[in-house]
């Protein structure tokens, strides 16, 4: 939730300008980056693993909830920062369990079916809070989310309790293996996949993007309003493309799913760079991103789930991450700035000029050979 209400906290209640958000973020998918390295060096370990996943879901909820009694927008970031970052060192602990749980042929529907309960649970937060806004404001509306932040980690802790026990086994050291997962088809993938973060802007700018536009036309609170009902439509077809992207890599490769998800990426940025002040491109734009991401980050998980050896899983999942946050960060700070110097438009060409260049590489490896 405090991911939909972020852009109107620091904008609209605090009076930071769009570059701010931009930092923010940026910032906060850099610090998420650097904790996903150490967590993926903590979940080659099958013990730690499990620890970190449950401590990490757990500072994440409370973290995003004090956003909501920030009363600058250096302090927003250093919630923002520190949720994130909590948020980094859980990802390639859960991502890792979820591996030993599942065989090797069903990753594709496994992963996508965690990514739409993912991206269902994003649903209901901007609906929540449109119900909290209407009702309060939007600073109430990001204190409740520690609410459905802790039910997560009572999900996550019974998830745990599900898999089977472990055996006696000798406490590997913590350091993370970047060579050995840089070997390879795996690293030939992740040359594509850098590609595609370094265009992979913060969904916030997506949602800036669409408050800005209407605002003029809609008064502020209508156009907050409608921002979060776009985000609910994102995740929305996030949540339905995930399956079904997972169950085509299954049969017919990763790679040609990810590949798609990129290109559905770009002509997203290229409809929000060129939208008027109406809803119905706005929303084509938001939900032709929601599928692009279903696809790329069931994909993903997938293609390195099936492409790293069982004792590189968390090495491989954290540098993943950490290239996701990286990405991320040059992106959002990019993408921000030329918001504020030079228009939105021009930051969603550059984001889309990104998208172009990973779908080559993608396909270029696809040609090579599927993942």
């Amino acid at each position: 939730m405090p991911t939909a209400l972020l852009p109107s906290l620091l904008t609209s209640t605090l009076g930071a300008p769009a570059v701010a958000l931009g930092v923010i973020e940026g910032v906060a998918d850099g610090l998420a980056g650097a904790a996903r390295l150490g967590g993926g060096a903590l979940a080659d370990d099958p013990g730690r693993r499990r620890a970190t996943a449950i401590g990490g879901y757990t500072t994440t909820a409370v973290l995003s909830g004090l956003i909501g009694v920030a009363g600058t927008a250096w302090q927003v970031g250093v919630l923002r920062a520190g949720a994130w970052a909590a948020r980094g060192l859980r990802v390639p602990a859960r991502n890792a369990l979820l591996a030993d749980a599942v065989p090797r042929e069903a990753y594709g529907r496994a992963y996508g079916f965690e990514r739409a309960m993912d991206n269902l649970g994003a649903i209901g937060g901007p609906l929540l809070a449109l119900a909290l806004v209407a009702a309060f404001d939007v600073r109430t509306a990001i204190l409740v989310s520690i609410i459905p932040g802790l039910l997560a980690t009572v999900a996550i802790i019974f998830a745990i309790r599900r898999l089977p026990r472990l055996s006696a086994h000798a406490r590997q050291a913590i350091r993370l293996k970047v060579r050995p997962v840089m070997r390879g088809r795996l690293g030939e993938l992740m040359v594509g996949l850098s590609a595609f973060e370094l265009g992979n802007v913060a969904v916030t700018l997506l949602i800036l993007r669409a408050d800005e536009l209407l605002t003029p036309v809609h008064g502020r609170d209508a156009a907050v309003k409608i921002a979060l009902l776009l985000y609910a439509g994102y995740n929305l077809a996030a949540t339905l493309v995930s399956i079904p992207a997972g169950s085509v890599g299954d049969r017919r490769g990763m790679v040609r799913v990810l590949a798609g998800g990129v290109l559905l990426f770009a002509a997203a940025y290229l409809v929000l760079a060129t939208s008027e002040a109406t809803v119905p491109p706005i929303l084509i734009g938001f939900v032709v991103a929601g599928v692009g991401i279903g696809c790329v980050e069931t994909a993903q998980h997938a293609a390195v789930a099936r492409l790293a050896p069982p004792d590189l899983r968390g090495s491989a999942f954290g540098l993943l991450a950490a290239v996701q946050s990286f990405g991320n960060l040059v992106a959002s700070v990019i993408a921000g700035v030329l918001w504020t110097l030079v228009s939105p438009a021009a930051a969603f060409l550059y984001a889309a000029a990104w998208m172009v260049l990973a779908f080559l590489l993608l396909t270029g490896l696809r040609a090579r050979r599927s993942a």
